[in-house]
């Protein structure tokens, strides 16, 4: 599905816009602004981090939905170019395993001329529960 819009949450004060959603691949675009930055005007590292998990989260539940809840239980990410404000970031994230009880994620950041700015992993556990169901409404939308 493309075009999904989180009402609440952290994404959704970051910005995040997902461009496409599935349990394949996830896209988030958002634009550098000031609450995105550290000390130093640049980027901080942890909101490419929060882009990360929100990416492999939203789509490891796509791909889990109402077989139970996702939850992040490892994130790494390296920073391999600045970002400043007013560039708009594309973050795409693949999955690299879906088993039984995890889920591994790929998630590459680029910037408008296509290059790497972050790369990370999120590894997911599968964990009892029900997500909401309107986010189970927003996939089927």
């Amino acid at each position: 599905m493309t075009g999904i819009q989180m009402d609440s949450g952290l994404g959704n004060a970051l910005g995040f816009a997902y461009e496409g959603v599935s349990g394949d691949r996830v896209v988030v675009t958002w634009t550098v602004g000031p609450q995105h930055l550290q000390p130093f005007g640049i980027v901080h590292g942890g909101v490419h981090c929060a882009v990360n998990e929100s990416a492999a989260s939203i789509g490891g539940q796509a791909w889990l939905r109402d077989q139970g809840l996702v939850v992040g239980v490892n994130n790494n990410t390296d920073f391999l170019r600045q970002a400043r404000t007013g560039e708009t970031l594309r973050s795409v994230a693949t999955p690299i395993h879906q088993g039984r009880t995890t889920q591994l994620w790929a998630i590459e950041t680029t910037n408008a001329e296509g290059k790497l700015v972050s790369r990370g992993q999120v590894r997911l556990a599968h964990i009892p529960g029900s997500p909401p169901q309107e986010f189970l409404a927003l996939l089927d939308a």
